[in-house]
């Protein structure tokens, strides 16, 4: 049977939200046989597939569990198609500096904030767990981040975010960029009392919530 270029891009997006590593692979690789865009099979395939899983996550039908499976057959079809995508193709993304503050090393909610974002097109710095507060703004004076993204799942840690927001002030780094934090114990008020730009409750609301305002400066 002759697939289509419609086949495979279905056929991306059914392995992503089925948990199927192997399915991914294939369908990636039947891409490059067919002589697909490899940015389109990733746009409109396996990034299609994560929105779906998105979904099912925000509607507690997928949970953490089932999220990171399906994020690794994401990036199994990716790992395929990566090298035949155009160089420029990213070269516009806005980059992203993201990390566990200080003092907590819980970062599956982290990890799932990533994989979203870099779904979503950005380009993403990740600092990992446990992050040493000044770390975030050496980040972002490093590679000209304009989004900075801070998780905690811990009360005891959550004062480090302001500290982390104080420092870009000190820097002169603070208008350009945009503060998203997140985790457990974190609130709307807690967000507005430490002046951060964008509050969070999950993943998809961290993507939703930071293209919307690339739409609105658009």
């Amino acid at each position: 049977m002759v697939l289509t270029n419609q086949n495979i891009l279905d056929a991306l997006s059914t392995a992503v939200v089925e948990m199927d590593e192997d399915g991914a692979k294939a369908a990636a690789q039947a891409t490059i046989d067919a002589g697909m865009g490899a940015f389109e099979a990733i746009t409109e395939g396996l990034v299609k597939g994560m929105n779906i899983v998105g979904d099912k996550y925000e509607e507690q039908e997928y949970f953490i569990p089932e999220v990171l499976l399906c994020s690794d057959a994401m990036l199994a079809g990716l790992e395929i198609l990566k090298p035949y995508l155009p160089k420029d193709y990213n070269q516009n993304a806005e980059k992203v500096v993201i990390g566990v503050v200080e003092g907590d090393t819980h970062d599956i909610g982290k990890n799932i904030v990533k994989i979203m974002l870099e779904t979503g097109g950005f380009e993403v710095y990740d600092l990992g767990r446990n992050v040493p507060l000044q770390a975030f703004a050496d980040k972002v004076e490093e590679v000209g981040a304009t989004v900075v993204a801070m998780a905690t799942l811990m009360t005891t840690t959550m004062d480090g975010m302001q500290v982390v927001i104080r420092e870009l002030e000190k820097r002169g780094l603070r208008d350009k960029v945009t503060v998203i934090i997140g985790g457990g114990p974190i609130s709307q008020a807690f967000a507005d009392e430490i002046k951060a730009d964008i509050y969070a409750t999950d993943a998809n609301v961290a993507v939703r919530k930071l293209k919307n305002r690339q739409e609105a400066v658009a």
